[in-house]
């Protein structure tokens, strides 16, 4: 941000590495001030004004829930070597000169959160320029820089692996019409952007209906402000597997969903925290879904000893997924899905039903021509409800 007026030609902030996508913790943060002015202009003084801090606010009827949370405050007075002031320590800036005031700061190795921008709520840090005027308006100038924490996901808590599995009975006019279930596991709980999520499951379907298994990781965006909280959800991708007729059962043996592109989990704010999760479910047409939901832990990318321990798990995770499935299900049958192709099920199929996860799930045939599926849609889902006091 480059502050101009009449007086000024040039009021800006340069960061000495402009390159530099983001800070962490402990990092120094260096910089100038440049400053050109039109006409002779006595300046006080040159401070640098170094904030960072998290704002919630989100509408509740007719009144707005507001929070704020500041985790950094850095100020200081700049001058230039050999710059003539007067007793007052105010300086006289001239035309044709370029005046350049550094600054440089570390930044707190402990306390910061990453930066965030979110519907309802922003962590954002930035430096100030301010140029003090003896009875005129202070002018000022603003330059944002981004902070990334570093979330390590190759603790054993992280490494371990977690699961679950669900079950739900279906009725049809108020008489039971069987049920489905779902038994679902992954290897760990940690993963970086870019990494594959390999799903071991098995799904059954006793009910008369034709159910769909599916697979999504979604993000939790979590906004307290004003004794309040607000859940935000959405959908970041999906995949899906085959139709399961009434009587049958399905497995995936490493199936595999990656990661997007998306940000570290934030875990370290007052009042916004940012959570994804695994959600493994079950369309069933006519009723609400069959959900299994695992907690995932998406932490920075270019650790050490990550690549490693990804490349080995990779080449094992056929193997440990098959060995997995058998040791659970002994009496599986074979899945149709290993006769016709593989499991990551890249290549489209001509459906039974139509992919939709409403109430209704038309079924149809169209064995004329098959498209590639659109890609998962963004979806959003909100949640909300007061804090209650904890006794």
């Amino acid at each position: 941000m480059v502050a101009m007026t009449k007086r000024l030609k040039t009021f800006q902030i340069v960061f000495t590495d402009p390159s530099k996508s983001f800070y962490c913790g402990g990092e120094r943060v260096c910089g100038r001030i440049e400053v050109e002015v039109n006409e002779v202009t006595r300046v006080s003084a040159v401070k640098v004004l170094a904030l960072g801090s998290a704002k919630v606010e989100y509408p509740k009827g007719k009144q707005r829930c507001r929070q704020e949370a500041e985790y950094l405050r850095h100020t200081e007075v700049l001058r230039m070597v050999d710059q003539p002031s007067d007793d007052d320590g105010s300086v006289i800036l001239r035309p044709g000169n370029k005046y350049e005031y550094t600054f440089g700061f570390d930044l707190p190795s402990s306390g910061l959160v990453s930066s965030y921008k979110g519907k309802f709520g922003y962590v954002q840090y930035y430096v100030k320029g301010l140029l003090e005027r003896t009875r005129q308006p202070t002018l000022e100038c603003k330059k944002p820089f981004e902070v990334e924490e570093p979330l390590d996901v190759n603790t054993p808590d992280l490494l371990s692996p977690t699961g679950g599995m669900k079950e739900k009975k279906v009725t049809c006019m108020f008489i039971p019409d069987g049920q489905v279930s779902l038994n679902a596991k992954i290897d760990r709980s940690g993963f970086c952007e870019g990494e594959d999520i390999y799903i071991n499951a098995k799904f059954e379907n006793t009910c008369s209906r034709i159910v769909i298994p599916k697979a999504a990781i979604i993000a939790k965006h979590t906004y307290q402000a004003n004794g309040r909280t607000k859940v935000f959800r959405q959908k970041l991708s999906a995949v899906r597997g085959n139709h399961i007729i009434s009587g049958m059962c399905d497995a995936w043996q490493g199936k595999t969903i990656r990661v997007p592109k998306i940000k570290p989990s934030m875990l370290g704010c007052n009042i916004i925290r940012v959570e994804y999760a695994l959600m493994i479910y079950i369309h069933i047409p006519g009723s609400e879904k069959l959900i299994l939901e695992l907690p995932l832990v998406i932490g920075t990318s270019g650790l050490g000893s990550r690549s490693n321990s990804v490349s080995s798990q990779e080449g094992s995770v056929s193997n440990a997924s098959q060995s997995w499935v058998s040791l659970r299900f002994p009496s599986e049958p074979p899945s149709y899905t290993d006769i016709t192709r593989d499991c990551r099920l890249e290549q489209p199929l001509t459906p039974l039903l139509d992919d939709f996860d409403g109430d209704e799930s038309p079924i149809f045939m169209n064995t004329t021509a098959f498209h590639y599926p659109p890609p998962p849609v963004y979806t959003e889902t909100e949640e909300e409800y007061r804090m209650l006091p904890v006794c």
